[in-house]
């Protein structure tokens, strides 16, 4: 029977980006590490609660942290960093403890998080990014990732082309684009995030520079497909920007569903994302679910 099966759990979201939190913790034996891609698939489906992200809670690995965060995209595939899904699991547990700073360990290494500049904004540092296309990681060697040579369309009259790349955890690939709602973003995100140049995928982003403190921005997320919001595609983003020079480090972002604030933080290169985590409902799963997950 699946760790999951008649086990409590949040529906939240950040800013749309749709999150399931599960806080195993506390479950008996080792429960926690048998939640499987065939356990997400399953949560994800129709009869389901339909998400982006599923941030499971596990029991801190290292001292000081207040736990081990796996995370699955609705695909059943592992996700190294969820920005939006970091700050529901951190008001989740501001909530119940009354801490206002938190350390969670993730794949992608430790995350600290506080409590925003208001009461119902929360801060995640989302470490430093990397650049060097081994880390990205790209298939092949490109020595300067702030452009590389991808498109879509024609050789002459490409639709896409050129975007920088950067890992926040997690590949992600930005077009610079005059406006991200006039490209069809459901039919070229596929063929893009799982073009071969990206070995293990990647999250697609139109992004708008409005002006030097200020992106729009849209997301074909990596594993979960179009969404209203991703957080480390927003950090990834207002980096690129960044590092071409063509906004400050510090930038609000307009996703489809709402802002965050982005600060590409210069004394230690790390990443601050703010935003708002919204709680929607609590329930149990249905062990029905898992009655195929073998």
């Amino acid at each position: 029977m699946s760790a999951l099966a008649n086990h409590a759990f949040a529906k939240m979201n950040g800013i749309g980006n749709e999150i399931v939190v599960v806080d195993l913790r506390d479950s008996m034996g080792n429960l926690a590490a048998q939640v499987t891609a065939e356990d997400a698939r399953a949560v994800a489906s129709p009869a389901g609660v339909p998400y982006d992200q599923l941030m499971v809670l596990q029991p801190p690995r290292l001292q000081g942290t207040e736990a081990f965060i796996k995370i699955y995209n609705s695909d059943g595939s592992e996700a190294g960093a969820c920005g939006n899904g970091m700050r529901c699991v951190v008001r989740r547990v501001f909530e119940r403890t009354g801490q206002s700073a938190v350390t969670f360990e993730t794949r992608a290494g430790l995350l600290n998080c506080w409590q925003g500049p208001a009461p119902d904004l929360y801060t995640v540092d989302m470490g430093a990014p990397k650049f060097g296309w081994q880390d990205i990681p790209l298939a092949e060697e490109f020595r300067d990732t702030r452009y590389i040579e991808l498109q879509v369309g024609p050789i002459d009259n490409p639709v896409l082309h050129s975007p920088s790349v950067v890992s926040m955890g997690n590949p992600h690939a930005i077009f610079w684009v005059d406006d991200v709602n006039a490209y069809d973003l459901e039919r070229f995100g596929p063929l893009l995030e799982n073009h071969p140049i990206f070995p293990e995928r990647a999250n697609i982003t139109l992004a708008h520079i409005v002006d030097r403190d200020h992106i729009t921005m849209r997301t074909w997320e990596r594993g979960a497909g179009l969404t209203r919001a991703c957080g480390s595609a927003a950090c990834a983003t207002a980096v690129a920007a960044a590092r071409l020079k063509r906004t400050n480090r510090i930038v609000e972002m307009t996703l489809p569903g709402g802002k965050l604030g982005i600060e590409w933080r210069e004394r230690d290169d790390h990443v601050l994302m703010t935003g708002t985590a919204e709680f929607e409902y609590e329930g149990r799963f249905d062990p029905a679910l898992f009655a195929s997950v073998a």
